[in-house]
């Protein structure tokens, strides 16, 4: 039986997502519970399987495309199976509500505005186009529209995009100059854009300029387009206000230098940060208003710490979180994060892995960086950065001796985490962390 396979809404936050992969192309059979394209959403990539047997008879989103949830993607029916009434219904799920009434389209017609406008001035593009103009910086009401109507669809933008480069290919300046002095700029030679210095160099020494470094218009992955968008709202969610302290790691350095022997047949190994992840979750436990979320008037304190580790992608950073740390062991913690750090370079991070967190940890040590204030990982209250370990002088007993010191920057959201509840959260964390001994107490 035919149906419309619709772009799926992989989560509640889930507006859009990007087609990162057919796995099927346009005639092709698939098989029930096949996969048949892989989508991009907020930081993961998801497979879609599909329910039913079938051939794909049309592809309506092309890989690397964008679309918004529930629109029309594709079409599964069997290979003689008469599709014309899906197509007809997929073409009008995709219209934009604005053009609906068609009263309003037949007005426009009758004035003397093109007929891809509208009288009060709105103009009759299909979503994808607009949104395409949008992306390319382009004045839509420009575009001539040659769908029905007159409305304006994606080809039609591609179109105006390419005519416009090869118009844009000689700047207005270097034109006038190359008509004054007589200079043929089809023989300049050069690649990209002919500007003014390139006429005169051509009319004065009879070659092209040097040519210049073509600027470079990258569009966004859908997981930096995440990034942008949560990182936006949360700095302007948040009053966030970053206190740092330095630690001495003699303790911990220690520490991990007498358990990872006794780990290292279990294929375990402690790091700084499953320690940092193993005295945060406890401290959460004993400063409840730091483990909560805010939402309107309503603070939600959670019953367990979900520590997340910010993990460098080559796209940008995800923060899968350990659940319940405060419950587990310092070896089950390592267990688990080391799994979620490999998930995620190897994108196989669930949606159940990347939500839920309570309190995230960011390591920058290994950069060198020595301070920083990160940004709060909404809607979460606080999220701790950690720093370089420095050999630094400090005096101790009035002399002075070299310690591996580090920094720990805590980023707070100010509307619940006050100073003095921050600043007695870095207290015990730096106690525990130069005392490790007090975890067993």
């Amino acid at each position: 039986m035919a149906k419309i396979v619709k772009m799926p809404k992989l989560g509640l936050t889930m507006t859009e997502g990007t087609i990162v992969k057919w796995n099927k192309k346009e005639g092709e059979a698939v098989a029930a519970g096949e996969v048949l394209l892989e989508v991009a959403t907020d930081k993961l990539t998801n497979e879609v399987q599909v329910d039913e047997s079938g051939v794909v008879r049309k592809i309506f989103v092309q890989e690397d495309e964008t679309v918004e949830c529930l629109k029309p993607i594709a079409i599964i029916a069997a290979a003689d199976e008469d599709i014309s009434a899906l197509l007809k219904e997929a073409d009008q799920g995709s219209e934009d509500a604005a053009v609906a009434d068609t009263a309003e389209i037949a007005a426009a017609e009758k004035t003397e505005e093109p007929a891809n406008v509208k009288p009060d001035g709105r103009v009759i593009a299909a979503p994808a186009a607009k949104k395409l103009a949008l992306e390319k910086g382009i004045d839509i009401s420009l575009v001539a529209g040659t769908g029905p109507n007159g409305r304006i669809v994606s080809k039609d933008v591609e179109d105006y995009i390419e005519n416009e480069t090869k118009r844009m290919k000689v700047s207005p300046v270097a034109a006038k100059i190359a008509e004054e002095l007589k200079v043929n700029v089809n023989e300049i030679g050069k690649e990209g854009r002919v500007m003014k210095a390139d006429v005169l160099g051509y009319a004065n020494k009879g070659v092209a300029a040097p040519a210049a470094r073509a600027e470079e218009t990258v569009k966004l992955s859908q997981m930096r387009k995440t990034i942008a968008s949560h990182m936006s709202s949360s700095w302007t969610t948040s009053p966030r206000v970053t206190f740092n302290i330095p630690v001495d790691t003699t303790a911990m350095q220690e520490l991990r230098s007498k358990v990872n022997p006794i780990l290292k047949e279990q294929g375990i190994k402690i790091s700084f940060n499953h320690i940092l992840m193993k005295v945060c979750a406890k401290l959460l436990m004993e400063i409840p208003a730091i483990n909560a979320s805010l939402s309107g008037d309503m603070l939600t304190l959670h019953p367990s710490a979900n520590i997340g580790l910010a993990v460098s992608l080559n796209e940008g950073l995800v923060v899968p979180n350990v659940k319940n740390c405060d419950a587990k062991s310092l070896s089950e913690i390592a267990v688990e994060t080391d799994k979620l750090v490999a998930a995620a370079r190897d994108n196989k991070l669930t949606m159940d892995e990347m939500t839920g967190g309570t309190f995230t940890i960011t390591n920058l040590g290994a950069y060198g960086i020595t301070s920083f204030s990160p940004i709060i990982n909404q809607p979460e209250l606080a999220i701790l950065g950690v720093n370089a370990i420095v050999d630094t002088p400090v005096v101790v007993d009035g002399q002075i001796v070299i310690k591996p010191m580090m920094n720990l920057s805590l980023t707070a959201d100010h509307r619940i985490v006050d100073g003095v509840l921050a600043a007695r959260f870095l207290q015990s964390l730096t106690e525990y962390l130069e005392n490790p001994c007090m975890l067993l107490i």
